[in-house]
């Protein structure tokens, strides 16, 4: 690696200065669980919600080296550094049980390949960005320069000529990448416990719908100060390629 190893990924605790230790529920919400709620949900809802913890779908779409790069890139677009190891949610299973499935959003954006495609694409040119600029792999190069090189196709200004970025736009393939990653971890009940949300409201419904008083399963915000490691990019925000439509969203001009 380069100078990158010494990089702490932990968030830091602003009352202390210190990185803050991993748990194994990280969040506002350290006594909530929301599968303490299963036995509220429907028997087909239980069943799925179980299954993202108990049954992680193998890899089957990705090969071993793509899938430790995604892994890698996924770290960074949604760090679980403040997570144990023993309960990391799995980002790469999900993306790769998609594409497995061949599963889409029903639309495509013209200029962007099929999906399957765009991944293949976008993992070897972020390998090959990586060597350009430091003569190392992406998982190589050190997390501060994983965040740039990411950063760079944020913006849509990725610094090393590359053909894949002439065969699709690169701030399509980034909220490709993005949505995928938000998706499969707000979809597991260990996210649902971080943000204190009870899990599907069926059949039980909401009653305290006004003045933002929590239900009686819930349980109330217990906040600390907290940010991100100073070397890294995830506490900027600007709109991705610096515009700001919001790419991805349905019902736009542009798709096939």
């Amino acid at each position: 690696m380069t100078s990158g190893d010494a990089a702490d990924p932990r968030p830091v605790d602003a009352a202390t200065g210190l990185p803050r230790e991993a748990s194994a529920q990280p969040g506002y919400y350290p006594s909530f669980s929301t599968l303490d709620q299963q036995n509220f949900w429907d028997a087909k809802t239980r069943s799925v919600i179980l299954a993202r913890v108990h049954d992680v779908p193998k890899l089957r779409f990705f090969s071993a080296e793509q899938s430790r790069l995604l892994q890698g890139v996924c770290a960074r677009i949604l760090p679980q550094d403040d997570r144990d190891p023993e309960h990391v949610i799995p980002i790469v299973p999900q993306i790769d049980h998609r594409l497995a499935e061949n599963v889409t959003d029903g639309y495509r954006y013209e200029g962007m390949p099929p999906d399957r495609e765009a991944y293949t694409l976008g993992l070897q040119a972020i390998d090959d960005t990586a060597a350009t600029l430091h003569h190392a792999g992406f998982l190589e190069i050190g997390l501060p320069a994983q965040d740039a090189l990411l950063r760079s196709l944020h913006d849509g200004k990725p610094p090393a000529d590359h053909p894949t970025w002439a065969r699709m736009p690169v701030h399509r393939f980034w909220m490709l990448l993005l949505g995928d990653c938000i998706e499969a971890y707000y979809s597991h009940p260990w996210a649902w416990d971080e943000i204190g949300f009870g899990g599907p409201a069926y059949p039980r419904a909401y009653m305290r719908l006004e003045r933002g008083e929590p239900e009686p399963w819930e349980v109330r915000e217990s906040r600390y100060a907290w940010a991100a490691p100073p070397w890294s990019a995830s506490a900027e925000w600007s709109p991705v390629g610096g515009r700001t439509e919001q790419y991805g969203s349905p019902g736009q001009g542009g798709t096939h």
